[in-house]
């Protein structure tokens, strides 16, 4: 009781809760059944359920999404907005949310395909959706990405969170990402809040789409810290991109391990040169890698 008394760390016991962690990771799991009727469901739907599934899945997410949207409106409210009005926008901003679910499913639909067309393994776009983690991920940012543009305070970072930690595909929900978007492998990569990225972006695994310098802290905040990547870039695994006035051109190619910190022109090609890998017998008391640079 001292510590929680000192050091603080707990909800809000005694005033307005925050949004529940776990109730979101339900909602969202239940956001991502509707989006891909059967993937996420252990039974099997039939076309003749369909219409009634949803029906009921909606009516059960609706009322639960509001009363989140509800304690973050009460933890961050609106400008000039009184108190007693919170509840009528939580309920607004609910309907609008599931209103936008329809054009979310159809960027989805060009996500998978650039996954499918993407990836000489990937067997079919339906093992694209039920496997591979990246649809996952992109999906909850587009759904995040809606509540974080009607600033809805708290929600969309669990969400994206959430999908992190299972994932390991780190998109912040306030990143802007364009149709036919696809991260190969996941692992590692990140999307920092003020990326802007167009149409037909490929990105590979450990990409980082990062800020120059956070030494500035709370004062950079709502400032364009992350780069702009154009249409039609693929950036190859390892790849650090850096800096709010750093623009990648359309259609260029960022490779393996590249550090960039300034704009390039489109149709460029970036790779790192210089590089001399020596290899020796094991017996030898040397390094059996030399890179050099």
């Amino acid at each position: 009781m001292a510590s929680y008394q000192a050091v603080g760390g707990i909800n809000h016991l005694d005033g307005k809760n925050l949004p529940s962690k776990r109730a979101i990771a339900r909602i969202t799991v239940d956001l991502l059944r509707l989006l891909f009727p059967g993937y996420f469901d252990e039974k099997v739907i039939h076309s003749s359920q369909i219409r009634a599934k949803t029906v009921a899945l909606t009516a059960s997410v609706q009322p639960r999404l509001e009363t989140e949207i509800y304690k973050s409106l009460a933890y961050a409210p609106p400008p000039a907005t009184p108190g007693r009005e919170l509840r009528a926008r939580a309920r607004e901003l609910t309907a609008r949310f599931f209103r936008c679910l329809p054009a979310v499913r159809d960027l989805l639909q060009t996500d998978v395909e650039a996954a499918y067309n993407g990836d000489p393994a990937a067997l079919s776009k339906e093992e694209v959706i039920v496997a591979y983690p990246f649809v996952e991920a992109i999906a909850v940012q587009r759904l995040a990405h809606r509540l974080y543009r009607e600033h809805v305070a708290l929600i969309p970072r669990i969400m994206t969170e959430w999908v992190h930690g299972r994932t390991g595909l780190d998109l912040h929900p306030g990143a802007e990402i364009g149709t036919h978007f696809f991260v190969d492998h996941c692992t590692g990569t990140v999307v920092g809040e003020t990326t802007l990225i167009g149409d037909h972006v490929r990105l590979y695994q450990g990409v980082g789409l990062v800020a120059r310098s956070l030494a500035a802290g709370q004062a950079l905040r709502g400032q364009k810290r992350h780069p702009t990547i154009e249409p039609r870039v693929t950036i190859y695994a390892g790849a650090t991109i850096m800096g709010g006035d750093t623009v990648v051109g359309a259609g260029s190619t960022i490779g393996a391990n590249v550090f960039l910190t300034h704009s390039v022109p489109p149709n460029s090609l970036v790779v790192i040169e210089d590089i001399k890998v020596k290899v020796m017998p094991k017996g030898e008391r040397q390094h059996l890698v030399d890179f050099q640079i």
